[in-house]
């Protein structure tokens, strides 16, 4: 039975709560609720824009330390209730949603920026902390953890290394996960542990990876200590057209195979080259829009960007310049919002995966033909936004610009164009997600993802969290037994 729906434990849980971290960091109100029911999947908008009840948390619960999200977890374990983490609500897949009610645990209280270790370059910070906040912190004293995503003004540092977000810059600096050195965790039980100060060591297992990109469901990271970078002397992009999609993958595949080391390359298909691009930066072109960035010491910057333009000036090209590359990197939150966001009555999803130079345009192609084929209702766009030395991530989306009116109908199609989508791209080599996690939109897809080894992961939770009370119903991990 859930809690909403018995009185006396209600009132008993409320009591208990309020004891472990203060009556005014716990809140049963109707309107905070409704607010914690939704986050940026766009399911629970639809759900909400069409007049249908959402699963809503019967508490929100604020902890300001380790120490009050250890009781709270000890709370949960005692009745066997749900426990959802929460950042800053801005993830796209669903893994902040309450689908089984019980507690919503807000970390956003735990924000305290603790150490900035100028010797080893490190800077030790609470999970909760929007990561524009700590980046100011940093900026301050003249770092910075180069992790600049879309997201930065709303978002958590937890809600990055719980999805294994990227930020702009990570072809030079890496992905979140890449930028950890330890973290601090809560268990189910409510234990308190620290993994090992560094990551490079013979000391066994990383325990850091166990926690990182798992959503919630093995626990609660509290803290994490990060490298941090020294401010760079210059920053310097410059920008091309190139003939087609194809034409611009082989520059990208040369600029990171030649180990050159760009802070950013991002390319952009036909399609958004001619929509996007044109609409934010007003360069009115056809073919694939690349823009490329290097920074740090001026004199190395020089020699970088002299070798990478050499690259793209020995293929078809239009050369474009450093103001149009430049205007990229003063816009580069403008493809987003204020006013380029997607929204209802919009159908929209991104299909992001990741997969090796051999196979990225196969997993491109494969996507475009499902959209073209099977659902021409919709259409797909694309751009390639963070590169590794042996592949790049695929930004895809589709667009539906009328929804059905059905809730029900609605949901059903944008719940096959994943399916269908994703399974062509894992047939051609790639993954199911590069950056924004699995949560609940994805689950159903992970088993095949995995194979045999998605029962590793299993047998991983169910000895971590017994009684399944950690965000339940993510990852593939089935709901409340």
């Amino acid at each position: 039975m859930p809690v909403a729906h018995d009185t006396y434990l209600h009132e008993m849980l409320f009591t208990e709560l309020a004891d472990a971290v203060g009556p005014g960091n716990v809140s049963t109100s109707q309107s905070d609720k409704i607010a914690y029911s939704c986050d940026y999947y766009w399911i629970p908008e639809l759900w909400i824009d069409r007049g249908r009840p959402s699963p809503e948390p019967d508490f929100v619960v604020h902890p300001r330390s380790a120490e009050e999200v250890s009781r709270i977890c000890r709370i949960a374990g005692k009745y066997k209730i749900p426990v959802t983490t929460w950042g800053g609500g801005s993830g796209s897949q669903g893994g902040a949603l309450p689908i089984h009610g019980g507690i919503v645990l807000d970390t956003k209280k735990l924000n305290r920026v603790l150490e900035i270790d100028k010797t080893s370059l490190t800077v030790t910070a609470e999970t909760g902390i929007i990561m524009q906040h700590l980046e100011w912190a940093l900026e301050q004293e003249g770092f910075s953890t180069m992790h600049e995503p879309a997201s930065i003004s709303c978002a958590t540092l937890g809600g990055f290394l719980a999805h294994r977000g990227t930020g702009v810059l990570s072809t030079k600096y890496g992905k979140i996960e890449d930028m950890v050195m330890s973290l601090e965790a809560v268990l189910p039980d409510g234990t308190i542990i620290n993994t090992l100060a560094v990551p490079r060591h013979a000391s066994g297992p990383d325990l850091s990876q166990l926690f990182l990109g798992s959503e919630g469901t093995f626990g609660v990271m509290t803290k994490a200590t990060l490298k941090i970078h020294p401010l760079p002397e210059v920053r310097r992009f410059h920008a091309f057209v190139f003939p087609d999609l194809h034409t611009g993958l082989e520059v990208g595949r040369q600029l990171m195979a030649r180990r050159l080391r760009p802070a950013v390359i991002r390319l952009y298909d036909e399609a958004e080259t001619r929509r996007l691009i044109r609409r934010v930066l007003g360069i009115d072109k056809e073919g694939a829009y690349l823009v490329f960035g290097f920074d740090g010491d001026r004199d190395l910057v020089d020699l970088e960007m002299g070798k990478a333009l050499a690259i793209c000036r020995s293929l078809p090209h239009e050369d474009l310049g450093t103001q149009l590359g430049e205007d990229w990197w003063q816009h580069r939150y403008d493809f987003f919002f204020p006013n380029h966001m997607f929204h209802l009555p919009q159908a929209f999803g991104t299909l992001d995966t990741v997969a090796t130079f051999a196979n990225i345009e196969n997993v491109y192609r494969a996507m475009k033909r499902v959209i073209e084929e099977q659902f021409p209702v919709a259409r797909y766009i694309g751009h390639f936004s963070h590169w590794y030395e042996w592949g790049c991530m695929l930004y895809a989306r589709f667009i539906i610009d009328q929804a059905p009116g059905d809730a029900h109908e609605a949901a059903q199609l944008y719940n096959r164009i994943w399916d269908a989508c994703l399974r062509a791209a894992m047939k051609e080599g790639g993954l199911l997600n590069e950056h924004h996690g699995i949560g609940l939109k994805l689950g159903r897809l992970m088993r095949e993802l995995y194979g045999p080894a998605y029962e590793i992961l299993e047998k991983i939770k169910t000895a971590v969290d017994p009684e399944n009370i950690m965000n339940p119903g993510k990852m593939g991990f089935g709901g409340r037994r």
